[in-house]
């Protein structure tokens, strides 16, 4: 099956790289409209991936990733319709210039040709990645997992049926229809066909893709992400700074997973900022110095400054001064988002310039990091390692370069 849908996709892929703007768009925006008008059929094989959820004991922060509604839909939608309506990458003159001998030489963007998406949990994920991949000219090949395996197959009916009439390649876009862990094997050794691997999900997904692939692979990292509150931050704007980062949808992976706090105000600050929380129903594991002035608070271990929870808990401690922060985030950090609070513009720089992550914020939440927040469209998923695509990958990102040389009988000497 898998060789099949390979060979389907490489076929196509030939025919994307060809289309022009007009023509990708017109597909999305068509695409978009289908979703709408399939609301009822999506959310119908939704429910039934969401029950099964709730049979196993999923927790409630996976399943709200999980579960569609009409709102959610319709966001899918407008998400390709942002797409569409995006710069077309391809064809861009990255840079031109002319050598002493009369060489033209030009840097151009050009399609990466199959993109294979390896994902669990989010049923958007297929709509988002497959209107990326149409914009960027590319083939897809998704295989989701088997807690969204009736959402991820109808939605890619769906869009299929959409493209059928539209000049982008029916078989540009293909969900694999088994969660059966051989076939996501089989694609990541399918090298010939395939150009690059992206996974997207928890720890374990990713690093089984990183170590198995044959394929080239972009990692998207998990989201172990910190809000730092220095000792001259804004306390009013903080503590709805915090709750967001860890509340507004702690299933994600671009909400904060720790809280720093500077010493000088622990013992005023950590009694409020916990109390807010937990009316949040977080649940606080903390270090020595945070169970001292909070005597409730469950003791932190060396593992969790480790851990993306991807629920409501949230680990708590003291540090000294921004100089530990930035150390403690780099070490515990997994490179994804972090944020800090202050009133100091060299602080925030300095932050700025030293967490090694994807994205650093100052005075803001993490929750931000997002394609669709960054005016990128959807998003494709969000790397975290130090390659041309780093934070949300959009349109842009999955392309690569030719160079074009245009010269008047020039030999090398």
């Amino acid at each position: 099956m898998i060789v099949e849908m390979c060979k389907k996709a490489k076929a196509a892929s030939a025919t994307m790289a060809q289309l022009t703007a007009e023509e990708k768009n017109t597909a999305l925006c068509r695409v978009a409209n289908a979703l709408e008008a399939n609301a009822e059929k999506i959310m119908c094989a939704n429910r039934a991936d969401v029950e099964a959820a709730h049979h196993i004991g999923l927790k409630a922060s996976l399943v709200d990733r999980l579960a569609l509604d009409q709102r959610k839909i319709k966001g899918m939608a407008n998400d390709l319709r942002e797409v569409s309506a995006l710069p077309d990458p391809i064809g861009t003159v990255i840079c031109t210039w002319t050598r002493p001998n009369g060489l033209i030489i030009s840097q151009v963007r050009v399609p990466l040709g199959v993109v294979g998406i390896i994902y669990e949990s989010r049923p958007n994920v297929t709509s988002d990645s497959a209107g990326i991949c149409i914009k960027s000219g590319n083939a897809v090949i998704l295989r989701g997992g088997s807690d969204a395996l009736n959402s991820n197959v109808t939605i890619g009916e769906v869009l299929r049926d959409a493209l059928a009439g539209t000049k982008v390649p029916v078989d540009a876009v293909q969900v694999v229809e088994s969660a059966d862990r051989k076939f996501a094997e089989e694609l990541m050794g399918m090298r010939e066909y395939v150009d690059l691997l992206i996974p997207r999900g928890g720890a374990d997904l990713i690093k089984t893709v990183v170590e198995t692939s044959r394929i080239p692979v972009i990692e998207t990292g998990t989201g172990n992400c910190h809000v730092y509150v220095e000792e001259d931050a804004d306390l009013e704007k903080a503590t709805p700074i915090v709750i967001n980062a860890k509340c507004q949808r702690p299933g994600t992976c671009n909400a904060a997973e720790k809280l720093l706090v500077h010493r000088k105000i622990a013992e005023r600050y950590l009694p409020t900022v916990i109390a807010a929380l937990r009316e949040k129903s977080v649940e606080i594991r903390g270090d020595e110095e945070t169970r001292r002035i909070v005597s409730d608070v469950k003791a932190a271990t060396e593992q969790d400054w480790y851990i993306e929870y991807l629920d409501l808990v949230m680990g708590v401690k003291v540090v000294k001064d921004l100089e530990e922060a930035i150390a403690h985030i780099n070490k515990y950090g997994t490179h994804h988002s972090d944020s800090i609070l202050t009133a100091d513009f060299d602080k925030a720089m300095r932050f700025i310039r030293e967490v090694d992550s994807a994205a650093v914020y100052w005075n803001a939440s993490t929750r931000f990091t997002d394609g669709n927040q960054f005016g990128l469209g959807a998003e494709i998923g969000i790397s975290t390692q130090k390659m041309h695509a780093r934070g949300p990958m959009s349109v842009q990102h999955l392309t690569t370069t030719k160079y074009v040389v245009l010269g008047s009988g020039q030999i090398r000497q």
